[in-house]
């Protein structure tokens, strides 16, 4: 699985990161979380907003900071 922060490192995305981490952790599962800082890949995804949060490349939530448990959530569904 890999989880994708998508931002240009704003303390919202920051956030974000350390949330999914923790979801991650808190979940056991083998997953990758990477940050994407590059405004076109951004845009690639079809993300305007950010903070936003793609898994296996489907945007799953944008222009907002996630709790660990909403990203518990989506990552269990």
């Amino acid at each position: 699985m890999k989880i994708q922060i998508l931002g240009t490192g704003c303390p919202k995305c920051k956030q974000l990161t350390a949330n999914a981490e923790a979801a991650v952790a808190e979940l056991g599962l083998d997953a990758e979380v990477e940050k994407v800082t590059d405004i076109k890949q951004i845009m690639a995804l079809g993300v305007m907003l950010t903070p936003a949060l793609a898994v296996d490349g489907e945007v799953k939530s944008s222009g907002k900071v996630l709790s660990t448990d909403d990203i518990k959530k989506l990552l269990e569904g």
